[in-house]
């Protein structure tokens, strides 16, 4: 039997040409196969992502609308308050238009107490500048001027006031006097108070018993020489003593007694329409209701 050689090369030829095709089409489809596969994979995590999420926005959106309805419910009861409120307006209008001018009537009497305190403090600086400007240096040395809270304290020293252990006014308190008693003569509306002071040293005299009685006396001689030597009308004048009780300095020290042993010219103006305005108040509205 003749076996035909080239029948058999073209046949082998041919398997094989056929089966180089189809590995080439496998291993395509086969990469198709796994990146459609990869595709799907990457599709369906999204796919469970975008749920997760889903299922997160579905929450907040329940929370949120649970919020718009409280905030409704709240609406409502801010306009059923306004409504209630302007329906009482009117009745309120009333009331309020009396309080208004309570309060206004108020105001204007505080502001004319202010404006008499003030013009009292102006008179006091006035009359201090005044005092001051007429003293010299050496009787500055004895005497401290100020205003506290509307009232002027002049403070005389004893040493320049009286004779040593006396209540007896000395010679070189003349000078000093005279300025003092100017200013009270000029300013015809103010009250005299003259306060005598002393330190904690019992004081040893047989016509004096105690520091209440040397404090009241020293006063008293201030008061009369005011009187007798310069012509000071007495019934602006009032004499006081406070013995060792109001000290403004210790008594521990030789420095401290000399500051306490001292004699107070207090000048005070009569606030006569000050009180007035004190006693009457503001005036009243005799339609208020209450």
């Amino acid at each position: 039997m003749k076996i035909n050689f080239s029948l058999i090369t073209a046949v082998t030829t041919m398997v094989c040409i056929t089966s180089c095709v189809s590995t080439k089409k496998f291993n395509s489809l086969q990469a198709n196969y796994n990146k459609l596969e990869d595709t799907n994979n990457q599709l369906t995590r999204q796919g469970e992502e975008c749920k997760s999420n889903l299922d997160k926005a579905t929450v907040q959106i329940s929370g949120l609308q649970e919020q718009i309805n409280a905030e409704r419910e709240h609406e409502k009861s801010l306009q059923s308050a306004l409504d209630k409120c302007l329906t009482s307006a009117g009745q309120g209008n009333v009331n309020i238009s009396k309080l208004v001018d309570e309060i206004n009537s108020s105001n204007k009497y505080i502001q004319e107490l202010i404006a008499s305190k003030n013009k009292s403090d102006s008179l006091n600086m006035i009359l201090t500048n005044n005092l001051t400007r007429s003293l010299s240096k050496e009787e500055m040395q004895d005497v401290d001027v100020k205003v506290l809270k509307g009232v002027v304290y002049i403070s005389l020293s004893d040493n320049m006031l009286y004779k040593s252990g006396s209540y007896e006014i000395s010679d070189k308190a003349g000078t000093t006097l005279s300025k003092i008693a100017k200013i009270i003569t000029d300013y015809k509306d103010y009250d005299v108070l003259i306060e005598g002071n002393t330190d904690n040293v019992p004081i040893s005299k047989p016509n004096i018993r105690n520091n209440w009685d040397l404090s009241a006396l020293r006063a008293s001689s201030v008061v009369q020489a005011l009187q007798n030597n310069y012509s000071v009308d007495p019934k602006r004048l009032t004499a006081g003593g406070r013995g060792e009780y109001n000290p403004v300095a210790s008594n521990d020290t030789p420095d401290g007694k000399t500051r306490n042993r001292r004699t107070e010219i207090i000048i005070t103006p009569k606030l006569n329409q000050f009180m007035d305005l004190i006693d009457k108040g503001p005036a009243a509205d005799s339609t208020s209701t209450h």
